[in-house]
């Protein structure tokens, strides 16, 4: 993306600008705004009743109202936080979540960074996201932020571990970490995609089958509890500390915490889909292809990233509004008892078989 830029505006910093914004006022933006009003929506459907339908056409405009309402708080920080680190904390968690934009391919045409290690990156940069939860928590010298803190970060490197197992299992199948690499290996139809054993045939192929939905649903489940989502969101237990790690947090420093969540959400929904659903390819392919018409293909390819990558948000609200909340205790246990040993045990049976 960077390169096009470039060529097209002839001065190489403008265009790095450019490139490093586009994401987020092209896409983070839009995305969050329609997820608030989605899960919105989801949530008066499973409770039954009619959701927000009074701003705007049948309410349409209500998270707009919203932001403006929170660009209007004030800012309050309170007297006895640590003032710098506590600035710092919402700025530290949205750079986590935006960085790892870079690396994840939109289409063949569009992605931030080709990078090699482009997975590696992703695990890497989301530590950014649990040093300023932490910090967040400190800073605000309240107990109930405190603990929050400390639960969510205990949460996300816990479940980082499960989530590490299953892309190394990946890693065995496509030989690569980068995410664009993955999913062209997965391209034509939808018998390439991953979650049914990769490109080829073979007895191999049948053989993954069984292996890849079982790693898929151990870092589906890791993703939600990254996120800190439901039945995972325990650093938030409004009957137990308030809001968490944010309590103290108002104004547009909360609506950082809250815009990383959303962010991250689709982040996750999309290193799903590229890993496991072929990422930006068509499962039945490209209507520009068949047609000729060469420029369609990349706007087909955004299409079907976007439309994986919400089924999966939709699925993460879906759960939200179903499952209870699991207690601390019972959330370790689910990590470290079960999704760890299966995760390696699933590890060694894929690279047994990709020795075949």
């Amino acid at each position: 993306m960077y390169n096009l830029l470039n060529n097209l505006i002839g001065n190489e910093y403008v265009a790095a600008v450019i490139a490093a914004a586009l994401p987020l006022f092209v896409f983070i933006l839009p995305f969050a705004l329609a997820a608030v009003l989605l899960e919105r929506k989801v949530s008066a459907f499973m409770q039954d009743r009619l959701g927000p339908n009074r701003t705007g056409y049948r309410g349409l405009l209500q998270t707009v109202a919203d932001i403006l309402k929170l660009i209007q708080k004030e800012d309050i920080t309170a007297t006895d936080a640590d003032k710098k680190l506590f600035n710092l904390a919402p700025v530290l968690v949205f750079a986590g979540c935006y960085a790892a934009f870079a690396a994840i391919p939109f289409s063949g045409a569009y992605i931030g960074a080709d990078i090699d290690l482009g997975m590696f990156f992703i695990v890497a940069i989301s530590s950014l996201v649990v040093a300023g939860i932490l910090m967040g928590g400190w800073a605000s010298n309240n107990k109930y932020s405190l603990i929050g803190a400390m639960r969510s970060a205990a949460q996300m490197i816990s479940y980082e571990i499960p989530t590490a197992l299953v892309i190394l299992s990946l890693v065995l199948v496509t030989g690569t970490l980068s995410l664009h690499q993955i999913s062209e290996q997965q391209t034509a139809y939808f018998w390439n995609w991953n979650i049914l054993g990769g490109a080829g045939l073979g007895f191999s192929k049948l053989l993954l089958i069984p292996f890849m939905i079982v790693g898929f649903i151990i870092i589906y489940i890791s993703s939600l509890a990254e996120v800190n989502r439901t039945p995972f969101d325990i650093p938030e237990a409004e009957s137990e500390l308030v809001a968490g790690f944010h309590t103290e947090y108002s104004g547009m420093k909360f609506a950082m915490f809250f815009l990383a969540e959303y962010a991250n959400m689709f982040a996750v929904s999309s290193v799903v889909a590229a890993l496991f659903f072929g990422g930006y390819q068509s499962p039945f392919g490209y209507l520009g292809n068949t047609l000729g018409i060469s420029w369609l293909v990349p706007l087909e390819q955004f299409f079907w990233f976007t439309a994986k990558g919400m089924f999966f948000v939709l699925v993460q609200m879906w759960l939200r509004w179903t499952l209870p909340r699991l207690r601390v205790d019972q959330l370790m246990t689910v990590c470290w008892k079960y999704l760890i040993p299966y995760a390696f045990v699933n590890l060694i049976i894929v690279g047994l078989i990709t020795l075949l």
